[in-house]
């Protein structure tokens, strides 16, 4: 069992534990035994000391006017660990509170490339109960086509459902008409509706896709917004053909 690792993980800084360790091992002793023993220079040695001494893992006494050092009963670590531990729990609903505050806020990633896209699709199969889909079958046919089969086949082993509102064109057709058998939904929009990209909403986040340029996406991740989103989705939705 490695003690100096145990120390840091405690807490302490390297030289604090090599310190505190070397004092435990000598009894007591002055500055210059203990950086002798360490190898760390007795001007940092002392200041050292000093900061084992303000956590109370080390008293001193003066002897023929020099100082010795004495490293306090190591039971004291278990104690002060157990004491921190218990403020920890008692100030636990007001850290959730303080973290409940950020998460309300839209957490915002960006990503680029085929690889991104790919990235942000397997996040949404990992966490979506249903998939809702806005935007041009044939845009992400074209940047994705390598990666759609192996997302629809993880969709359907999942049984994720999804909704989609295309673009219209043939390859948009063509999905409507393997729907039923995909956990699909489509809808048509008219072609004067003209645009490009991808739209994914799910759970608690939206991704947005361009694809014009160079594949690049961004993920928002807010309850609020995406609410917002799945209104607009589904008023479209209602408002279009079955």
């Amino acid at each position: 069992m490695n003690l100096e690792k145990i120390l840091i993980a405690n807490g302490l800084s390297a030289p604090q534990a090599k310190l505190y360790l070397a004092c435990l091992e000598l009894g007591t002793a002055t500055a210059y035994k203990i950086s002798r023993k360490t190898g760390i220079h007795r001007s940092s040695c002392y200041e050292i000391l000093d900061n084992l001494k303000e956590k109370g893992l080390i008293s001193f006494f003066h002897k023929k006017g020099k100082k010795h050092f004495n490293a306090e009963d190591p039971r004291g670590i278990i104690f002060k660990t157990k004491e921190n531990i218990s403020l920890l729990e008692q100030a636990l609903p007001q850290f959730n509170a303080l973290y409940s505050t950020e998460k309300a806020r839209p957490a915002v990633r960006y990503y680029e490339g085929a690889n991104g896209m790919e990235l942000i699709l397997e996040e949404v199969l990992d966490e979506a109960k249903e998939i809702l889909i806005f935007g041009s079958v044939e845009d992400y046919f074209a940047n994705l086509q390598d990666y759609l089969p192996k997302f629809l086949e993880k969709r359907l082993k999942r049984k994720i459902p999804i909704r989609s509102i295309f673009r219209d064109s043939p390859k948009a057709r063509a999905r409507i008409n393997s729907a039923s058998e995909q956990l699909r939904e489509a809808r048509i929009l008219p072609d004067k509706y003209e645009h490009h990209g991808l739209t994914v909403i799910w759970d608690k986040k939206i991704a947005m896709a361009s694809f014009l340029k160079k594949e690049a996406a961004l993920v928002i991740e807010s309850e609020e917004l995406a609410q917002m989103e799945k209104i607009k989705f589904y008023a479209i939705w209602d408002s279009l053909e079955k």
